[in-house]
């Protein structure tokens, strides 16, 4: 089974994304948090093996977040699930050591797949922004 940190500021959203994890037996949300200094403390405590967090989190962004984390917690796998889709973001993204990136209006049709690709070790970048140079593999649409 694998351990889950939720990290969304925006509560109706990260109730969703719980529900959406649900679906799938082999996932279990086992913390949330709504910034990214809780992000950092929960994450240290519960030691889960995977992270959503979003970007625009109040008193420390995802990206912070993410690079506290990998300091303490090297062996989690950060998933960003945000609002931004800006090219230059997902390769600061992914040089901070995360393992995907879903832009939210792709979500519902991409989080299970993303959290599939990453659990197996693959990049995952949501089909919803263009350009290329991530040095990740894009999903592709059916």
């Amino acid at each position: 089974m694998t351990r889950i940190l939720l990290v969304e500021d925006f509560k109706p959203y990260r109730s969703l994304t719980a529900t959406l994890l649900s679906h799938n037996p082999d996932l279990k949300v086992i913390g949330e948090a709504e910034d990214g200094s809780e992000a950092v403390a929960q994450a240290q405590k519960l030691k889960p093996d995977l992270i959503l967090m979003d970007i625009g989190l109040p008193k420390l962004n995802g990206l912070e977040a993410a690079r506290r984390i990998r300091d303490v917690l090297p062996s989690a796998k950060i998933v960003f699930l945000t609002q931004v889709a800006d090219v230059d973001v997902v390769k600061v993204a992914f040089n901070l050591g995360a393992r995907g990136y879903i832009v939210k209006q792709q979500a519902e049709t991409e989080l299970l797949t993303a959290i599939a690709a990453v659990l197996s070790g693959k990049q995952f970048v949501t089909s919803g922004l263009s350009g290329d140079g991530f040095g990740v593999q894009k999903s592709t649409k059916d």
